[in-house]
């Protein structure tokens, strides 16, 4: 009787462990997002509490200093989900600028959220109405290393230019357009979402200009780089009297290769089914057609499976 009951109560702790291993899959998940004045952390609250409602899996939204350090995050098992921008997502995979020597290959693409356009701004009077026309200026393209110095090299290069071929500032957004607005800078490389608040101080005391990107460069530029996505900047943004097409890098959610499949498909499913119940200014770009939009990654099988019930094709 003694061996009966012994093992009786193996098999039901065994059991109760079991029980317990199920029940703690997936059932909390951590988002990275970025600073709390930026626009990360209150559009990744509120997807967060999407998630949790539709899911039933608690998923808080935690501030963090963004893209690069949110990968690195990620691969180390810090946190399940991350906001991140294409470009430094497919650098963080191909270990190249901020990932140099050191790939991360246990992060996998949910999908785009919204552009953060390239704009080349300059003013009005600047005489610099193409990228060719930079030739010899002084440009602000950011602090070495940063995205949006990356996106500068990038965009040169695709016309046959380098760094050489300006007189290169690294500096902030603030420093770029106090720059353009007192002088002493030509043009600047701004990498934000649309309209960038610097930029629209700027338009409040000069005539802004954005610099176009040619069609023929835009395509050469996807194909060259596919997290890149061509963008639009409307007219009226910052006062433009038209349209201007440039390229953009979007945010994107990332997510860890351990979660599971069906928790990433209920994750896909929540993100893009209740962007509409968002308050936030971008959720407007969060939608289904352009959830694959420059993402140069893997997807998540989860992901993909979503996607797929919805007749988009996951190449």
């Amino acid at each position: 009787m003694r061996k009966i009951k012994l093992f009786l109560s193996t098999v039901l702790l065994m059991g109760f462990v079991l029980f317990l291993a199920a029940c703690s899959e997936d059932e909390f998940l951590q988002m990275l997002t970025g600073g709390t004045s930026g626009t990360y952390y209150p559009l990744g609250g509120e997807m967060a509490t999407n998630i949790t409602e539709a899911t039933g899996i608690q998923t808080d939204a935690v501030s963090s200093n963004a893209s690069a350090d949110n990968v690195i995050a990620l691969s180390e098992g810090d946190a399940e989900l991350a906001f991140v921008q294409t470009d430094v997502m497919s650098n963080a995979i191909d270990g190249i600028n901020s990932f140099e020597g050191n790939p991360i290959d246990n992060v996998l693409a949910i999908g785009a959220l919204y552009p953060e356009t390239i704009q080349i701004v300059t003013t009005a009077d600047s005489g610099i109405a193409s990228v060719e026309d930079l030739a010899g200026k002084s440009v602000s393209v950011g602090a070495p290393g940063s995205g949006t110095y990356v996106n500068a090299e990038q965009i040169l290069e695709i016309h046959g230019m380098t760094m050489d071929d300006i007189d290169p500032q690294n500096l902030d957004f603030g420093e770029s357009t106090g720059g353009i607005q007192d002088g002493t800078i030509d043009a600047a490389f701004i990498t934000a979402g649309t309209p960038t608040g610097a930029v629209e101080g700027l338009s409040a005391t000069v005539d802004v200009s954005v610099v176009p990107i040619a069609q023929d460069k835009i395509d050469e530029m996807i194909e060259q780089y596919p997290y890149y996505a061509a963008d639009t900047i409307s007219a009226g943004t910052y006062g433009l009297d038209e349209d201007v097409n440039t390229v953009a890098v979007l945010a994107m959610l990332a997510v860890v290769d351990s979660v599971s499949e069906d928790t990433v498909y209920d994750i896909t499913k929540a993100i893009y089914e209740n962007a509409d119940s968002m308050a936030h200014d971008k959720a407007q770009f969060i939608k289904l057609e352009t959830a694959l939009d420059g993402i140069g990654i893997d997807v998540h099988p989860g992901a993909q499976k979503y996607y797929e019930e919805e007749g988009i094709s996951v190449e």
